[in-house]
């Protein structure tokens, strides 16, 4: 009999639109000799199941189950594809952890931890065993000076929410002038802001996931944005960056890069798919930026392409994530 797998998406942040375009990817990839697929769709407080006549059927949170021709349907496992909260900061996962419903993503703790670059950066500084650029939190209750900011952070500077994926809130920050008007625009997307020194070098990013209890590096992508910085617009138009895989960087950085993220993978205490994102220096260091644990699934997006690279079709990547967590179970 088939698995029934419901794949979550929308959620309550401006990655929305891009959460409903890997979760109608997931779809169209997912083997359907093997699973049966329900599409849910979350806005706020309303659940619905996108049924198959076009009708939206209301999920019943009590036990995240949906009826459907008066039968009642319940979820082997969850394909979580909300990029932001409710989805990636731990919320869902911590409801299905009391529903005991599988799902195909990092636990609640890892989510939550992750989502919060502050919370993430003061880990991998703890952590020990890959660069990362100098940062502080400032949040509205207790905003500092400008120049008590700028004693610890040098120009030029990031200033991003520190929930917040897509780069949705960021600036890339010149001068002082720019610096207020920068935490201003992050604080519409969340209380908590990061501002980090600025490294200048190659973004590379890396994909891992565990096959069969082995933990795998996907191959690693360069990505060269045409804008100033690898931004919203450059991520989701393909006319604004080119994303190379696999990277062009001397070999003994390649396999570095692997390793750190197969390393940092275990630290986080991660499961399905991830990808970490770095700045590789001109003097060749690798600097930690960040850690995607819904990473995009769309045709265009890094994961699959770097899955394919590495001779993993798609549609097995899905199969693989899928029956690992029902394994699980």
């Amino acid at each position: 009999m088939k698995k029934k797998i419901a794949i979550v998406t929308g959620g309550d942040s401006g990655e929305k639109t891009i959460s409903l375009k890997s979760a109608k990817n997931i779809e169209k990839y997912i083997d359907k000799e093997k699973f049966s697929t329900y599409l849910i769709m979350f806005r706020g407080a309303q659940w619905t199941y996108l049924g198959r006549n076009g009708a939206e059927i209301p999920v019943d949170k009590n036990d995240f189950s949906i009826d459907e021709d008066g039968q009642k349907v319940r979820f082997d496992a969850v394909f979580i594809a909300i990029h932001g909260t409710p989805g990636e900061d731990g919320k869902l996962q911590g409801y299905l952890d009391m529903l005991k419903i599988p799902y195909t993503s990092c636990d609640r703790t890892t989510s939550a931890l992750t989502f919060n670059k502050f919370f993430c950066n003061q880990l991998v500084k703890i952590y020990g065993k890959v660069n990362i650029s100098k940062s502080i939190v400032v949040r509205k209750k207790r905003m500092p000076a400008t120049g008590e900011i700028l004693r610890e952070i040098s120009l030029p500077c990031f200033v991003k929410p520190c929930e917040s994926g897509s780069s949705i809130g960021v600036t890339k920050v010149k001068t002082e002038r720019e610096l207020i008007p920068a935490i201003e625009k992050a604080w519409e997307v969340d209380n908590g802001v990061l501002i980090e020194n600025f490294i200048p070098g190659k973004e590379i990013t890396c994909g891992v996931i565990d096959i069969n209890g082995q933990i795998k590096a996907l191959p690693v992508t360069e990505i060269i944005s045409k804008n100033e910085y690898f931004d919203f617009d450059a991520k989701y138009d393909s006319k604004k960056a080119d994303e190379i895989t696999p990277a062009r960087i001397p070999q003994h950085l390649y396999e570095e890069c692997q390793q750190i993220s197969r390393d940092l993978y275990l630290f986080f205490n991660c499961s399905g798919i991830v990808r970490f994102d770095y700045i590789l220096t001109p003097d060749e260091k690798i600097y930690f930026l960040e850690v995607n644990v819904i990473p995009g699934l769309t045709d265009e997006s890094i994961v699959p392409k770097q899955a394919e690279a590495a001779g993993i079709p798609v549609t097995e990547l899905f199969t693989v994530l899928i029956e690992d967590t029902l394994n699980e179970k």
